[in-house]
């Protein structure tokens, strides 16, 4: 039996999932949380009860402490647990980030759903999951010896910053929303800048719409 534990923040996400994956006899959703502080809890109390828990499907924005830095501190705490990440957002914004932060996988919700149980099973077996067409662009970048994209030079933090700033947030809203001064916002961007060899904030939208790395559907503070 593979023990998981799914963490969505839309109720009825869970809920369609839970159904999608307990039609299979060897699959169990052994709890759910709405947000990054329950996923926390949850992870923590179950290691104290030592309770059986084989993998985490983790939403990569949830309210709360969610996405990378989500993901860093459970492998901190949980290093042996393995991360499927569900998203909706493209792969291209977060896929090599998440697995570098110690995620064993990545989806998008559009995903078909036999997809989802080969992903589970393959994790769980000590694999990782990347769809075919991500495989593919990684490997294609290796053969061809392609440089790596300015944007992925960025730290998780300027990432963060970067897409907040083409989304049309200003400064002092991105500091009031990450809960840090609009000094250290600045320097963020001053940095981003320069790291991606741009000229100004026009430039910067203008390179995140051309590498589809932003979607006005979704919001980094959900």
């Amino acid at each position: 039996m593979i023990n998981l534990l799914l963490a969505d923040d839309h109720a009825l996400v869970r809920e369609g999932l839970k159904q999608l994956i307990e039609k299979n006899a060897d699959l169990h959703i052994a709890g759910e949380a709405a947000n990054g502080d329950e996923v926390l809890r949850l992870v923590r109390q179950k290691a104290l009860d030592k309770l059986p828990l084989d993998m985490l499907l983790l939403d990569m924005s949830m309210p709360g402490k969610s996405g990378i830095e989500l993901i860093k501190q459970i492998k901190r705490e949980m290093p042996g647990l393995p991360i499927l990440v569900i998203s909706m957002h493209d792969e291209g914004q977060y896929a090599v980030r998440a697995l570098k932060s110690g995620a064993s996988g990545y989806m998008h919700k559009d995903s078909a759903p036999e997809l989802l149980v080969q992903a589970i099973r393959k994790i769980a077996g000590g694999g990782v999951f990347v769809s075919a067409a991500l495989a593919e662009s990684m490997a294609l970048q290796l053969m061809h010896g392609a440089g790596a994209a300015p944007h992925t030079l960025l730290s998780d933090r300027e990432f963060q910053v970067f897409r907040m700033i083409a989304l049309g947030k200003t400064i002092t809203e991105i500091a009031a929303q990450l809960s840090l001064s609009v000094k250290t916002i600045s320097t963020h961007k001053t940095r981003i800048l320069e790291k991606m060899n741009l000229r100004n904030q026009t430039e910067l939208i203008r390179y995140a719409l051309q590498h589809q790395l932003i979607d006005d559907a979704i919001n980094d503070n959900k």
